[in-house]
């Protein structure tokens, strides 16, 4: 396979698992379905949001397995690596306290020297973890489509950057922008810090060459912000 052909795959492969055409088929299936995306009042549907992200979560997987397996590769190379499953969970746990203080200091410092980036009031999110049963169910999305799907899909598309496009550090610039542009819906300075949060756990993941820091720091990140919304309200 040339050089050319071979970058036109990953790109293809970029944008077949990027999120994006799976949520649009997936949130046309449910709408058809009868499952909609907004409740009568205008707020985001809990059910929807979970049927959607466990769906897209083992759409996407079987995707990037079946495409690692298409080019002879093994999946747990690509995201288990040579390291102890133990000893990475642990370091992922470790790195729980860092990120949480990462995000206060951040979101802190932009409502002080950009305040006009915090235009989302009450965010939409957040709403859905209102009630116990509802922060329950919220959870088990912030882990399928935090901890999981997204680290398991950011190793998966570095991997094309780092082997045709560019190199590492250009994919860790695009999808951490992509990362964070896919929380615009919380505010711009939620966009500004997911988008820092993606680098640092693709960079923690190139460090490591696994998945399992990253994914335990981002799915316990996503727990504590669940719980702190559930206890104290968005």
């Amino acid at each position: 396979m040339t050089e050319a052909r071979q970058r036109l795959t990953a790109i293809a492969e970029i944008l077949l698992c990027s999120s994006i055409p799976t949520q649009i088929l997936l949130g046309a299936l449910l709408r058809i379905g009868g499952v909609a995306p907004l409740e009568g009042d205008g707020q985001l549907s809990l059910p929807f949001v979970l049927i959607l992200s466990v769906a897209d979560t083992l759409l996407l997987i079987g995707l990037m397995v079946a495409l690692t397996r298409a080019h002879g590769e093994r999946v747990a190379a690509l995201w288990l690596g040579a390291r102890t499953i133990g000893r990475e969970a642990l370091l992922g746990a470790l790195l729980i306290p860092t990120v949480f203080l990462l995000v206060v200091v951040l979101l802190n410092v932009l409502r002080v020297t950009a305040p006009w980036l915090h235009n989302v009031d009450i965010n939409p999110l957040e709403q859905l973890a209102s009630t116990p049963g509802e922060a329950a169910v919220f959870a088990v999305v912030a882990i399928l489509a935090g901890g999981v799907r997204e680290e398991l899909q950011r190793a998966f598309l570095l991997q094309r950057f780092e082997r045709h496009l560019g190199g590492a550090m250009v994919g860790v610039a695009v999808l951490s922008v992509g990362f964070g542009l896919g929380h615009v819906v919380q505010g711009w300075d939620a966009v500004v810090t997911t988008g820092i949060l993606g680098a640092v756990w693709a960079v923690v993941y190139l460090r490591r060459r696994s998945t399992i820091a990253p994914l335990v720091s981002h799915a316990g990140f996503n727990s504590l912000e669940v719980l702190r919304v559930a206890a104290f309200g968005a």
